[in-house]
């Protein structure tokens, strides 16, 4: 699933980011806040005009806010929910 497909609220690991998706500049910039592989995020909050743009993301101890688009370029996997006994 991509990240603006993520459930609000959820924690994902990036698995994969399609960078050459992101004009050249967004791609650094993306990077430089910590949006690589492996990283830990959760969707915070998404918005509710028109495209529902933008998409809050927490990463680390920031919120981000991100266009769908960006988003769409980012991979997720939600960790295995962990069994009960």
């Amino acid at each position: 699933m991509t990240l603006d497909e993520l459930p609000q609220g959820r924690m994902a690991r990036l698995a994969a980011i399609d960078w050459s998706a992101l004009v050249p500049e967004e791609a650094e910039r993306l990077r430089a806040l910590g949006f690589d592989t492996g990283a830990e995020v959760r969707l915070a909050y998404r918005g509710v005009l028109f495209g529902r743009d933008p998409l809050a993301i927490e990463i680390g101890r920031m919120t981000v806010a991100l266009r769908r688009v960006h988003a769409r370029a980012m991979h997720v996997e939600q960790p295995a929910e962990s069994a009960t006994a």
